[in-house]
């Protein structure tokens, strides 16, 4: 009686509000989870292996998982990273959607996807606890909200992972990092964030949530400081991975 009731009712609310495709608009008569038509999904840029072990960067064509050059010349401060999408084309909508035109419904897709892509690392990483890279203050009275943290209330359901909201601060505000090199901004974080109790975190297995991975300095001065307040290990998870830029 009451799954009838439910299907009545999905029924009734299509038919006020169908369902559609959060990239192209198109009605979809049997939306799943996610919201995107066939083709809009297929068009999205999902990364998987071969890619660097340590920093997830995706290599070109076939083979197996290992380090990748850079990674065996200067290793990160995180144990590994993965990116569920490619941050180009419609996974570059969504995000900017979400991120900058407070289209908040957005973090579920984006979530979503990225859970069904990074399951089956996020399952041999053993993580302990889930925890969202932070914004500054003053930054987050600007957005109005954290992106990460609003990824990381979805991921932590699907993964069954406990989530501790609050334990990276930022404690110093930086200008932004879009125009900078990856050594500048490298230099434009160190000591911009800190644990203020460490108590949840000793010998702690930490998945780290972010919206994108771009050089990794952000992900690296967070796991930096984790690991020194006490971290067994840092696992990085992000939606989507900035593609390499020509040098």
């Amino acid at each position: 009686m009451l799954t009838a009731a439910r299907k009545l009712g999905k029924a009734l609310l299509d038919l006020a509000l169908p369902p559609r495709c959060h990239l192209c608009r198109c009605f979809i008569p049997e939306a799943g989870p996610l919201h995107l038509c066939p083709a809009c999904h297929d068009q999205l840029p999902l990364l998987s292996s071969p890619c660097c072990s340590i920093c997830g960067q995706p290599f070109a064509g076939a083979g197996h998982d290992h380090p990748c050059g850079a990674c065996l010349l200067q290793p990160p401060t995180w144990e590994a990273a993965r990116s569920a999408v490619l941050f180009d084309g419609g996974c570059r909508d969504l995000i900017h959607a979400f991120k900058y035109r407070h289209r908040f419904h957005l973090r579920r897709p984006l979530a979503l996807l990225t859970a069904r892509q990074l399951g089956g690392f996020v399952a041999e990483s053993n993580a302990d606890l889930v925890a969202p890279v932070p914004l500054h203050p003053r930054r987050l009275r600007q957005r109005g909200f954290n992106q990460s943290l609003l990824l990381a209330e979805i991921l932590q359901k699907e993964w069954q992972l406990p989530l501790q909201r609050q334990l990276l601060q930022r404690t110093r505000y930086t200008t932004s990092q879009t125009e900078l090199s990856a050594e500048q901004r490298a230099i434009n974080l160190r000591g911009a964030f800190s644990v203020p109790d460490s108590t949840v975190l000793i010998n702690k297995r930490v998945l780290l949530v972010d919206d994108v991975f771009t050089t990794g300095a952000t992900l690296a001065e967070c796991s930096r400081c984790l690991l020194q307040a006490g971290a067994a290990a840092v696992l990085c998870v992000t939606v989507a991975r900035a593609p390499l830029t020509a040098p």
